[in-house]
């Protein structure tokens, strides 16, 4: 079971992450240690080409991590992205953009996880993201996963 409720991350990213919060994304799963987010597809998003831009698929990302760190942690408004690494792996199709995010190492101070980023209908990833957030001192004592 997650430390953090579905209704209060998604109010968490509205109103404490305003970009994040203005690309509408919304909870599909989040349980301890895994987080899968939906970016609904908007015509704004597309670069030339008709693919989906890599700053949409890395937000998107980024958010994923936060979420599967919060999900151990519960509610941790300090907890920063320190790296993420995205590895773009074919085109994204103008559809929604799926997020599929868990935890690799939870430690102290840092947690390291994945992402794996989907074309809605698709099974083969779009992008392989790695990402580390910084977990302040004093945040509450991770559940096990």
């Amino acid at each position: 079971m997650a430390r953090i409720a579905h209704a209060e991350f998604e109010e968490l990213c509205r109103e404490h992450v305003p970009f994040v919060g203005s690309l509408g994304i919304r909870v599909e799963t989040l349980d301890a240690g895994r987080c899968v987010l939906r970016v609904p597809f908007r015509d704004d998003f597309l670069r030339p080409g008709g693919t989906v831009s890599g700053p949409i698929q890395m937000a998107l990302a980024d958010i994923v991590m936060y979420g599967v760190v919060l999900s151990l942690l519960g509610r941790v408004d300090l907890a920063v992205t320190t790296n993420l690494t995205c590895n773009f792996l074919r085109r994204p199709k103008p559809v929604d953009l799926i997020g599929d995010g868990r935890i690799l190492k939870l430690g102290k101070r840092l947690a390291v996880g994945e992402v794996l980023l989907y074309s809605d209908g698709e099974t083969e990833p779009v992008a392989h993201v790695t990402c580390t957030y910084s977990i302040p001192p004093g945040a509450g004592q991770p559940i096990a996963n």
